[in-house]
């Protein structure tokens, strides 16, 4: 019996998965946002310890989290100061409002991507297939000021400028920067972004099958022994 139960042990910590997405199109899209979305686009129910599920460092998170400043109340004057931000911080929106939001995007507030991932029709699919549905208009379409034409869209417009251009950042693993490279990856981010938790459920599964699996085998064991000695 000492044998199976250490061969238990064995087989139940053999399932245990690391949750760092090393070099994975969700790191990948993460860099995707960082260095191009993020300058439009927010994470208003994202905090950056939420990060650690991508596989990030605590260090490397509150060093990231240091590059921002957050509303922190108003001053001795009434008026409004602000604070390096904090783990605990939502990664929020480049914006202080969205009265300014707005100025900035011909009157548009660019959507807010923390649920981005499931809440848009036709999913991240959609999204990667959009952000490589740019060019040129065809011969006697004429856009409005401020409109870009994108065949993924309704009415062959939109109001984004196309966000990504070949090589417009490198990876540090190496994976060359296409457009449709990069359109993969942050769509694999907002996925995520929007479900944050579902590797550690998935992985959490796997335990408890495995966990029980083995339990059913000691069970079965111990019965079998228990019958042959009444015999």
């Amino acid at each position: 019996m000492k044998r199976l139960f250490w061969f238990g042990l064995l087989m139940a910590g053999a399932t245990h998965v690391p949750s760092a997405y090393a070099d994975t199109p969700e790191q990948r899209g993460f860099q995707v946002f960082r260095q191009v979305c993020s300058a439009c686009h927010s994470l208003n129910h994202v905090a950056y310890a939420d990060l650690s599920g991508l596989g990030f460092s605590t260090d490397k998170i509150k060093e990231y989290a240091a590059q921002h400043q957050v509303a922190d109340g108003l001053d001795d004057n009434g008026d409004p100061k602000t604070r390096t931000a904090k783990p605990t911080d939502m990664i929020g929106s480049p914006y202080p409002s969205e009265a300014v939001a707005r100025m900035a995007n011909h009157g548009d507030v660019p959507p807010d991507f923390s649920r981005r991932g499931v809440t848009q029709k036709g999913g991240v699919g959609w999204i990667a297939h959009m952000l490589q549905s740019y060019g040129p208009p065809p011969a006697g379409k004429v856009l409005r000021p401020g409109s870009y034409y994108n065949t993924a869209m309704p009415h062959g417009h939109i109001g984004m400028p196309p966000p990504l251009h070949d090589k417009q950042i490198y990876y540090q693993d190496g994976t060359p920067a296409t457009v449709a490279q990069m359109s993969q990856d942050i769509a694999a981010f907002l996925y995520w972004v929007a479900t944050p938790h579902l590797a550690t459920r998935h992985k959490v599964g796997g335990f408890v099958l495995a966990y029980l699996s083995v339990m059913t085998l000691l069970v079965l064991t111990l019965k079998r022994r228990v019958w042959k000695r009444l015999k």
